[in-house]
């Protein structure tokens, strides 16, 4: 897989489809833990008629780094690739984390995203003081247990839970200093008093029974986005595992102007 070195990390990605479509390309972020085969539904319905860009953030799957202090950091390599890539104008589509990265880059860079998505993610991370502290005293356990914790909860009730290990297994082999830093920069991210600013046409997906970003943190900020799509599927947070076929669908209306 071709990879492109970056700020003291090696990115490795996928660029798929016919160069010369013209509609523009679309360009998947994945979520905390996860690598870019979270997309591998999408990837596989829209390359045979448009271009696909995918990536693994770093310190994720098959790329190297550590981790970054703020979800800024992020961005900036997401515009490295896009740069590398000769992509001056996308549709993104972001995963929990990745949408935090596609909202930076959006504020940032309107003149880089034509239409964003946003699966599973929020504009805030807001806690009640109980699960703040919940929350807080989570990094405190063994690592594995801290994964398997926070992945275990991003499933629907019903998901296999063969699956929901086996995805608990790949997650506690991102280096820890990769994801404690993030969960960090996670924690941090707080766009929401300017979520008005973003002009860009935006389909917002998440989960009805999603605990680890509630429904109503996103309904919070959908409020604030003059030009928002709002879709909500029987999923918890895992929305591109636990309903991929329902997602592509979304997708493909909203890409092609017809939520």
């Amino acid at each position: 897989m071709p990879q492109l070195e970056v700020a003291g990390a090696a990115l490795t990605y996928d660029d798929e489809g016919p160069r010369d479509a013209a509609p523009v390309p679309l360009v998947f972020v994945h979520g905390w833990t996860a690598d870019r085969h979270r997309w591998d539904h999408q990837l596989a319905h829209f390359s045979g008629s448009r271009r696909v860009v995918r990536l693994d953030l770093r310190g994720h799957g098959e790329s190297t780094g550590a981790g970054v202090p703020t979800i800024a950091a992020l961005a900036e390599d997401v515009l490295a690739l896009l740069d590398h890539l000769g992509i001056e104008r996308c549709t993104m589509i972001g995963h929990s984390m990745g949408g935090m990265i596609a909202q930076t880059i959006a504020l940032a860079r309107p003149d880089r995203i034509e239409r964003m998505v946003l699966v599973g993610s929020i504009g805030r991370m807001t806690y009640s003081r109980g699960r703040g502290l919940l929350m807080a005293a989570s990094t405190l356990v063994p690592f594995k247990l801290f994964v398997a914790a926070n992945i275990q909860r991003a499933f629907a009730p019903g998901y296999p839970r063969e699956e929901i290990r086996a995805h608990v297994r790949a997650s506690a082999g991102t280096p820890r200093e990769v994801v404690m830093t993030l969960y960090g920069a996670m924690r941090a991210f707080d766009v929401l008093d300017r979520a008005g600013e973003i002009r860009t046409p935006t389909l917002m997906v998440h989960g009805y029974h999603d605990v680890q970003l509630p429904v109503r943190q996103m309904l919070r900020m959908a409020k604030a986005y003059p030009d928002a799509v709002v879709r909500i599927l029987d999923a918890g947070h895992e929305l591109p595992l636990e309903k991929p076929a329902e997602l592509t669908a979304l997708l493909d209306r909203f890409v092609t102007g017809n939520p």
